[in-house]
């Protein structure tokens, strides 16, 4: 597995949760009445495909959407990007305590993916500070017990120097292979996808700021690049997240996961492809 199946369709599920709640309050424009204009009857409209949840599960497991902490590091690493990745994240006051459960859990993922990537390099209050926020946000999931528990174990060895760096990654890889399973079993199954969704918001704009920082646009080519993965969401969006958000929203969203489509497609990104990106993921953590 690499860290390609996860970055770039970071914010897909994410702009379908946030795009809905900004585009639900406006009014449609008024337009201004014209003359009558005879025109051919428009085609019917194609039916949505016919996929079932399942082949979304599917498929999900077919592309590996959630690579490993230790294959994150090792991809950033080989990409020679992993340092002074902590510099880059973008400090926001994500509450965790609101009543609406799908914006906790896609900020909880947003944080939990600066914890990940971060690892590394961040300072440790401020690796503790976020290791916090994210048990506040499975608290309010009703996540369980177990996973916040071994969110203060790990914090009290990090703030005890107990834990060096790369043992914290290896227990974190150890953590990451319960947390989904967990969390669907505990919070419920539509946590998930949000959760990831956060997660895959946030590395995509880590990863494609780090790029953009160290000026190596190669990089974009190895992280930035799994085309299956927009299909994997465009999947999403047009079945089961069809009835989150109103139409237009929906059609707006599906034209950015074609834009990123075509980018993902490329047999290799420029610097102003993985501008794209950041710009495009920077736009919906806007709304956060």
């Amino acid at each position: 597995m690499s860290m390609t199946r996860s970055l770039l369709p970071a914010f897909a599920v994410t702009s379908l949760v946030f795009l809905s709640l900004v585009g639900c309050s406006g009014e449609a424009p008024v337009e201004t009445p014209t003359a009558p204009v005879v025109t051919p009857a428009p085609a019917a409209p194609e039916a949505p495909p016919n996929i079932a949840i399942a082949d979304l599960e599917a498929d999900a497991q077919n592309v590996t959407l959630v690579p490993s902490p230790a294959e994150m590091q090792s991809a950033m690493e080989k990409a020679g990007i992993a340092n002074g990745l902590s510099k880059l994240v973008t400090e926001r006051q994500l509450k965790m305590d609101v009543q609406n459960k799908d914006v906790v859990a896609v900020r909880t993922g947003v944080v939990l993916a600066d914890c990940l990537l971060t690892v590394k390099d961040s300072p440790k209050d401020k690796l503790v500070e976020r290791l916090n926020v994210v048990k506040l946000g499975l608290n309010t999931l009703g996540a369980g017990k177990d996973l916040p528990a071994t969110i203060d174990d790990l914090t009290a060895r990090i703030n005890n120097d107990g834990i060096s760096r790369d043992d914290l990654v290896k227990e974190l890889d150890e953590m990451h292979g319960a947390v989904i399973p967990e969390i669907k079993f505990e919070a419920g199954d539509r946590a998930v996808p949000l959760i990831q969704a956060g997660s895959w918001l946030e590395g995509s704009n880590l990863v494609s700021a780090a790029i953009i920082a160290a000026n190596k646009p190669d990089a974009g080519s190895q992280l930035l690049r799994q085309p299956q993965v927009v299909d994997y969401f465009l999947k999403y969006v047009q079945t089961e997240g069809a009835d989150k958000a109103p139409d237009a929203v929906l059609k707006q969203l599906e034209g950015t996961l074609m834009k990123l489509k075509e980018i993902a497609a490329k047999p290799a990104l420029s610097a102003d492809d993985v501008k794209e990106v950041k710009a495009q993921t920077d736009s919906v953590l806007a709304l956060l």
